[in-house]
């Protein structure tokens, strides 16, 4: 395996990119080691490949694929769990067989939660170690960053976090949720549930900003108001100015809506409770803290508060359970798991079953063959769309004394994915199909 625990400059990858980012930068050094992946086979230099030659990796006795997210840096903490349920469901299928007779052999590269290093690393994985396929990235900005790569090679990239949409790549399938499986549903879940009044709080770049610009559109379409919108440089802790402001916006209390990513949560909601704003009159909902974020900031200051996912560890399916058995025996009693890390366990499967029905790792065979898959995974029952998104079940959830999350609301069926928002003018009435070569990634229904 190649890393480099090297930290650059964290850098924002500017234009058109959006960063649905992490939290938190530490877990306790409880947590550190069994954060850390097992190493896998290092693969041995080799020539660079053309476009067409990405299935070499299947070519031996086992079929490479990538593992593509920060171990070190800012976003290690979220990623590394990320990772470690790839792996587990690597292990499981191999421990079944493997895909196409072959075991899968993960190799694992950090992106150092720096842009232009996940693209280093996404044209090495594909050119060098001739991988498959690429389960990676977080951030949006990643994602962004390594886009062009995956373009250029007509590779493929399976991405796990729910994001701000926007985007519908061929080369990408995206098993977190749409702005339609998360953040819509918060807000008409706030509106008619906690009032009309809203406080947009975020971390200062594109997937927070973007994220704003959907809910002001959609309070406002529903008849509620944005009293204050503010925002802190990523990492940034210097919280203070942000809770004077709500203060004053919303003196007998109100919503907010938090996009903050980072260490940033950290101080928001010491300070929150420290100035006696709790969620009895200011309830606050995430969409970038699970039950790992939890965990790290300390369950005594989220007590009360919300997050809008599509998983908890406390959704009782008989497949959560199997899931949450198994990662817990596999790396700690004490671990939890999260939205991000369910979509990455079930994309790996949603891959396996691509290429066991085209019967080859070959990349348009694979694409055309996951179109439609179906698998039970812990949320529920999910389907990949031909926009290359998922089907997703929506749930809000409440923190708990213990850090998990009661389930306030849950959809009734797994929702549809809409990449294109319709609450944005620019994007309003688009769509994406994947199955027709005259529609492709945008098309005005």
């Amino acid at each position: 395996m190649t890393m480099r625990f090297h930290r650059r400059k964290f850098l924002l990858y500017g234009s058109a990119t959006f960063v649905t980012s992490l939290l938190l930068k530490a877990c306790g050094s409880g947590d550190t080691a069994s954060n850390t992946p097992t190493p896998a086979a290092t693969a041995s230099p080799t020539t660079a490949a053309s476009p067409v030659a990405a299935s070499s990796g299947a070519g031996g006795e086992t079929i490479k694929v990538g593992i593509l997210h920060s171990l070190s840096g800012t976003m290690a903490i979220s990623e590394k769990s990320v990772v470690d349920a790839e792996q587990l469901a690597i292990d499981e299928i191999n421990a079944a067989g493997g895909v196409l007779g072959k075991k899968i052999e993960a190799v694992i590269e950090d992106g150092a939660s720096d842009w232009p290093t996940f693209a280093e690393k996404a044209r090495k994985l594909i050119d060098q170690d001739k991988v498959v396929t690429i389960f990676g990235c977080w951030t949006s900005a990643s994602r962004k960053a390594v886009l062009p790569v995956f373009e250029e090679k007509k590779h493929m990239l399976w991405y796990p976090v729910q994001y701000e949409g926007q985007e519908c790549s061929q080369n990408i399938f995206y098993t977190g949720a749409a702005p339609n499986q998360q953040i819509e549903p918060a807000v008409d879940w706030l509106l008619q549930n906690k009032g009309k009044e809203f406080f947009l709080v975020g971390s200062d770049y594109v997937f927070p900003r973007t994220a704003n610009t959907i809910i002001k559109a959609q309070v406002a379409a529903k008849g509620g108001k944005i009293v204050g919108e503010d925002y802190l440089p990523l990492g940034n802790t210097e919280v203070t100015a942000i809770i004077t402001k709500i203060k004053q916006a919303l003196p007998k209390g109100g919503v907010i809506f938090n996009t903050l990513n980072g260490d940033s949560n950290v101080a928001f909601f010491k300070q929150m409770q420290g100035a006696g704003l709790g969620p009895d009159k200011y309830p606050v909902m995430s969409v970038s803290i699970a039950e790992e974020e939890v965990k790290a900031i300390g369950p005594e200051y989220l007590k009360g508060h919300y997050a809008a996912w599509n998983y908890f560890q406390t959704v009782d399916t008989p497949e959560n359970q199997k899931f949450v058995q198994a990662f817990k025996a596999k790396y700690g009693a004490d671990r939890v798991t999260n939205d991000p890390m369910e979509a990455a366990y079930i994309m790996v499967y949603l891959w396996k079953q691509s290429v066991e029905q085209a019967k080859t790792t070959e990349l348009e065979a694979v694409r055309k063959a996951a179109l439609g898959q179906t698998f039970n995974a812990p949320e529920g029952k999910v389907s990949l769309d031909n926009s290359h998104h998922l089907s997703k079940f929506v749930r809000i959830g409440e923190v708990a004394e213990d850090g998990l999350f009661k389930i306030v609301y849950a959809s009734k069926e797994a929702v549809k994915p809409i990449p294109w928002n319709q609450y944005v003018a620019e994007t309003k009435g688009y769509a994406c199909d994947w199955s027709d070569p005259k529609k492709g990634g945008k098309y005005k229904i």
